[in-house]
């Protein structure tokens, strides 16, 4: 049967995708009076292995919104400093404890919990509203410029007309898609394989970061089981899957802390490893008349550093702050959504630079010792506290106008 086709009251802002940026965006709009719809895909917040790092930069944010304390009262851990392994040697890659910020530490927490949190704080504003299982089917255009979205709600079909389209739909973005958005692709040589290993009384108190003699395995402290990554090479999973499960857990064994028995216990199948695929994308532009791209529908990141949550909420800031009046007064332009991209180009492409320069540099096979200029950097106390800041903060960030 054909669903029905109705059309639903005009909003303001229609935010597509209720990920974080799409949350923030929208709770920082509806603050301010306008009149916002997030339309979400999914009948819930619940899905795995999406990032679920919170930096000191949002962290930052939230004090300023004022619930910061009730924020850090739900379940997470924390991380003051990120370690890794090299050559043998456990080292302290990034350091928070200088950072400018309320909170110099990473929260690790379930990213459904970070969204249901910010998604509770919008519901209690009048002209805020949250639509599940809204999946949107393609964009509404009026005199040349996008006036709304064609969704698919619950098996009908809604207009959703609004001054504003914003896409925070991710990576696989149906809104720049719909709207034929250049995309510039930089690739990624390597993905990640996904898994959880439950945690048992007597595990040691193991931090962030790459585990083991050898590279490529990073592990994550999620309260009662442990998030664990393991890098391969770009599209080897296929080889890896006709080998059997038995080799890979070989593999994870070398590698990791965990001993093969217990790796064989929490993982039986390849239906318990997932994939993530990693790619590295700008969009060429991120606006045109009535529409704008943030977070990853903007720019996918690699997963290096775990810093696209955070970008994505400071996309979202930047946009709020820029938007907001000219929004209210009925003169929002695409000058105005220029602005926001040109503010925000400098933080993307940065962070993206350096993900691919570190992502590169993993794969090189050393020919020779260190130079001297390496190890005199290896030596240097304050560069675990340069990765700190620009993990933890950014090359640029944003507060809120409250």
């Amino acid at each position: 049967m054909a669903p029905n086709t109705k059309s639903a009251a005009a909003a303001s802002c229609c935010i597509v995708g209720g990920g974080p940026a799409g949350l923030m965006l929208g709770y920082l709009l509806a603050r301010k009076g306008i009149d916002v719809t997030v339309l979400e895909k999914h009948s819930d917040f619940l899905r795995d292995f999406r990032g679920d790092t919170i930096h000191p930069s949002t962290l930052d944010i939230i004090w300023r919104l004022g619930f910061l304390d009730e924020f850090l009262a739900l379940p997470h851990q924390r991380a003051e400093k990120l370690y890794g392994e090299i050559n043998g040697k456990e080292t302290t890659l990034a350091d928070f404890s200088h950072l400018p910020t309320q909170c110099k530490f990473i929260a690790f927490m379930p990213q459904w919990d970070f969204l249901n949190f910010i998604a509770s704080k919008a519901a209690q504003l009048p002209n805020f509203h949250l639509i599940h299982n809204a999946q949107v089917l393609s964009l509404r255009e009026d005199k040349c410029q996008v006036s709304g979205v064609l969704a698919e709600v619950n098996g009908e079909t809604q207009h959703f007309d609004a001054d504003l389209v914003v896409g925070c739909d991710g990576r696989n973005s149906i809104v720049r898609e719909q709207a034929g958005m250049e995309i510039r692709r930089y690739g990624a040589p390597r993905d990640v394989l996904w898994l959880k290993i439950n945690k048992r009384p007597d595990d040691p108190q193991w931090s962030m970061g790459h585990r083991g003699p050898k590279k490529n395995f990073i592990m994550i402290d999620r309260g009662d089981y442990w998030q664990c990554g393991y890098s391969i090479p770009k599209d080897s999973l296929d080889g890896l899957k006709a080998q059997g499960i038995a080799p890979f857990l070989d593999l994870l064994a070398e590698v990791s802390p965990f001993e093969r028995p217990r790796l064989a216990d929490d993982i039986l199948s390849w239906d318990d490893v997932r994939l993530l695929v990693i790619r590295i994308d700008r969009l060429k532009e991120w606006a045109k008349p009535g529409l704008l791209c943030i977070g990853d529908a903007a720019h996918a990141m690699s997963p290096i550093g775990g810093v696209g949550v955070n970008l994505a909420i400071q996309d979202a800031v930047a946009t709020a702050n820029i938007i907001t009046e000219p929004l209210k007064a009925g003169r929002l332009t695409l000058r105005h959504l220029k602005r926001i991209q040109r503010r925000r180009t400098f933080p993307t492409w940065a962070t993206q630079a350096l993900q691919i320069m570190i992502s590169k540099a993993g794969q090189k096979q050393r020919k020779r010792a260190p130079s001297r200029l390496e190890m005199w950097l290896r030596g240097r106390k304050f560069i675990p506290f340069l990765f700190g800041r620009l993990i933890g903060v950014g090359f640029y960030r944003e507060i809120p106008k409250l």
